[in-house]
């Protein structure tokens, strides 16, 4: 296989590190212009390893500069995951001219084989917007001599009580702590205990308040990813909660959580702290991939993509509070060509066949009218390859079928079939780069996030239904 083959699953519209390892993203922070978008890294191979922050640099969340590593191992160990925010007032005492970067993260130590890891919580900051970064001198700020997994800070200031709150993953439940200065942590309460997914560790945490579309309530969202482990077929993947927060215990409406997305490539997202409260947005990235072949997709120098950065809102339907996720207004400009199509596919006529020609696509459909009970859209990369996308509206299933969608055969868990349960059908939007696909359903009701690895990422979209008919209008444009 050349490597002429393999560059082309670079994608156009995802970041993507220029070369060796990437996970989970860290320390999404929105600073005088830039967006900032550190990484678990590893400089040194294109498989996971000693964890690095590596760091990259936007003005339109859609086209990043990589910049120099952030944050190196020391003495304390690498550098697990975290947060970053903008110490506006100096509560660190670490600005005493004009507001910083303060970024929040793990330090996992290993002690050998014969001993438990060491998980601690450390800080490092920045005078001058992220391009260089000192480490607290008096780290850890947080130890614990209990919990073994206390790790993945998520850090916020909490207005109403005048304080800097973080959420830590810790083990089977994320811990809440609070400070008045970043630097001394008091212990508030522990969430998780008998509630949501226990499947795998629990990850990643993050906290923050959404307002509810179309009235002038809100309410707080929970995000905790959820590890693999071999007894899921899935791999890794994040839950969500919906509730109530008072500055010291996450009270769920719910005890059953919901899937951020149903896709096998999506995990360990958090959103980014400190966007201008005239924009308003809530904005979410997550690593595109799974700890099922993470480390063995067909890349060659570099591995991983994050996702598109996310718009996240809370609409309320059916009685319920429903996460909503849309792909950020900035990816409109990136697309040109926009063309119009109205079908209507009937069984007696076949296969409906759009020709599209493209590095990358945006597809939104409508649906009219559905007399059928089973339809699906095929995306044609090739002749040959595809990835076939099945509605079934009598069991209200979407089905994502990739195994014939080109190079899979580096991991079994691969080709298994991703599966979305949907209360109703209206809408899809679906867009496509060089080696993923991220399909909306319901003006982001419903997501589903999934690596493909294709000669070609599109040469035709095919509609079809075995038995009776569907109408549909919509528009594609190409990159």
């Amino acid at each position: 296989m050349n490597t002429n083959y393999l560059q082309n699953f670079r994608p156009y519209l995802h970041f993507a590190p220029a070369k060796n390892w990437m996970n989970d993203p860290n320390g999404l922070v929105f600073f005088e212009g830039e967006y900032h978008l550190f990484f678990q890294y590893n400089p040194n191979d294109s498989v996971w390893g000693p964890m690095h922050w590596g760091h990259a640099i936007s003005t339109d969340l859609i086209k990043w500069d990589e910049m120099d590593i952030a944050l190196y191992p020391d003495e304390l160990g690498t550098i697990f995951s975290g947060s970053a925010v903008v110490d506006w007032n100096n509560t660190t005492g670490f600005f005493p001219d004009e507001p910083g970067l303060v970024a929040i993260f793990t330090h996992h130590l290993d002690k050998g084989r014969d001993s438990m890891p060491k998980q601690s919580q450390s800080l490092a900051y920045s005078l001058d917007k992220g391009r260089s970064w000192t480490k607290y001198c008096h780290n850890p700020v947080l130890e614990s001599e209990k919990k073994v997994d206390f790790r993945d800070p998520k850090v916020f200031w909490h207005e109403e009580s005048t304080k800097w709150i973080m959420v830590l993953a810790t083990g089977q439940t994320i811990s809440i702590y609070s400070s008045p200065n970043l630097l001394d942590w008091q212990f508030e309460s522990e969430f998780g205990d008998g509630i949501g997914s226990h499947e795998g560790v629990w990850e990643c945490p993050d906290l923050f308040e959404l307002k509810v579309k179309d009235t002038n309530n809100k309410k707080w969202v929970l995000f905790v990813s959820i590890g693999d482990t071999s007894l899921i077929e899935e791999g890794s993947r994040t839950q969500y909660f919906i509730g109530d927060f008072d500055g010291s215990k996450f009270i769920p409406d719910e005890e059953k959580s919901e899937l951020l997305d149903y896709g096998r490539d999506n995990y360990a997202g958090v959103t980014f702290s400190d966007i201008p409260e005239k924009d308003g947005r809530r904005i979410y990235i997550g690593w595109m991939s799974n700890w099922k072949y993470a480390n063995k997709v067909p890349t060659e120098g570099w591995r991983s993509q994050m996702t598109l950065p996310r718009e996240l809102s809370l609409r309320k339907q059916r009685s319920k509070f429903k996460l909503i996720q849309e792909p950020v207004k900035e990816i409109d400009s990136y697309f040109r060509n926009q063309d119009y199509f109205n079908y209507i596919i009937k069984s007696s006529k076949g296969p409906e066949k759009l020709n599209i020609d493209g590095a990358s696509v945006e597809m939104k459909i409508e649906f009219e009218t559905l007399d059928t009970h089973l339809f699906s859209i095929n995306i044609n990369h090739t002749e040959e390859k595809f990835t076939s996308i099945e509605f079934d509206l009598s069991e209200k299933v979407m089905t994502v079928d990739r195994k014939n969608s080109g190079i899979t055969n580096f991991s079994a868990a691969f080709t298994y079939k991703q599966m979305l349960k949907f209360d109703c059908l209206e809408t899809v939007k679906l867009i496509l780069d060089s080696s993923s696909l991220e399909l909306f359903l319901n003006e982001g009701e419903y997501a589903l996030t999934s690596l493909v690895f294709p000669d070609k990422i599109c040469e035709s979209i095919t509609f079809f239904t075995p038995k009776g008919s569907f109408s549909m209008k919509g528009s594609y444009a190409i990159r």
